[in-house]
């Protein structure tokens, strides 16, 4: 097999997992600075009560957002067999519900080869798993995982649940790991997993953080960062920053008022 094809498969398998991940959902970020956990017992909702809070608010979410504008910035650090690569593009989002994105390349450096077969096909993935069918099978749902309690943490930014997350099948999107779910907003806060199956032969282990930021009503992806060890030795790193959001088009969300019933 030809050292590009062997590289486009080290390179693209485990890239699309996670970059899909991240926009299947409209999930949160908010990171506090040194949290304190504690308990089960001083949490005052279980895990299945927060799984099932969680399923509902991003249901509305999802519903309430109709359009947004964005940008990311896509960079690739790959130091490995056949050839060390480096690579940076820019990308415009466009979103506009239910699952249409388009996307326009403002700039792009770097490795060709990262650029075309790693990045342009994580664009293509992202818009095969925002289908209506795919985003069921990848929600963060009680259909899709088991959850149970990892903890409850007190927060620069308010009080958050931890939740592990067990995969009920080995879906190539799924992932088993952590989240970090507010407790006022039930949203995540951040996600650190590893995929529920291995995407490609190529890759031996994979590790991913997710975070995420309140933009209105709403909660976006802010950063990813993926690091994947090659089998065949060598290291790839690619992360995403996503950034300058502005909804254009939604509808009203409950309030605070609301979540804080609901958190009762």
């Amino acid at each position: 097999m030809g050292n590009a094809r062997v590289k486009g498969r080290v390179l693209f398998g485990v890239l699309v997992l996670w970059s899909n991940l991240a926009v299947c959902e409209a999930l949160p970020q908010g990171a506090g600075a040194s949290p304190s956990m504690y308990s089960a017992q001083n949490a005052p909702l279980t895990a299945t009560q927060v799984a099932k809070r969680l399923q509902e608010r991003n249901a509305q979410r999802a519903a309430a957002l109709q359009e947004f504008h964005g940008t990311r910035v896509y960079r690739m650090q790959y130091r490995g067999f056949p050839s060390d690569r480096d690579a940076e593009m820019v990308v415009n989002v466009a979103y506009r519900a239910p699952n249409s994105k388009e996307f326009s390349v403002v700039s792009q450096t770097g490795s060709k080869f990262i650029i075309d077969r790693v990045f342009k096909k994580l664009l293509e993935g992202e818009q095969e798993a925002a289908n209506d069918e795919n985003r069921l099978n990848t929600a963060l749902s009680q259909e899709n995982y088991d959850f149970t309690f990892a903890g409850y943490e007190s927060t620069s930014d308010g009080p958050e649940y931890v939740l592990n997350l067990l995969p009920k099948t080995k879906n190539k999107y799924l992932y088993r790991g952590k989240i970090w779910v507010d407790a006022k907003d039930f949203a995540v806060v951040r996600i650190e997993g590893e995929p529920a199956k291995n995407p490609s032969f190529w890759i031996k282990k994979t590790e991913v953080k997710h975070r995420y930021v309140k933009v209105g009503d709403f909660w976006l992806p802010s950063e990813n960062h993926t690091e994947s060890v090659i089998r065949l030795g060598g290291q790839a790193i690619l992360s995403i920053e996503y950034k300058d959001y502005k909804i254009t088009k939604a509808a009203p969300l409950h309030g605070p008022e609301r979540a804080r019933e609901e958190s009762k």
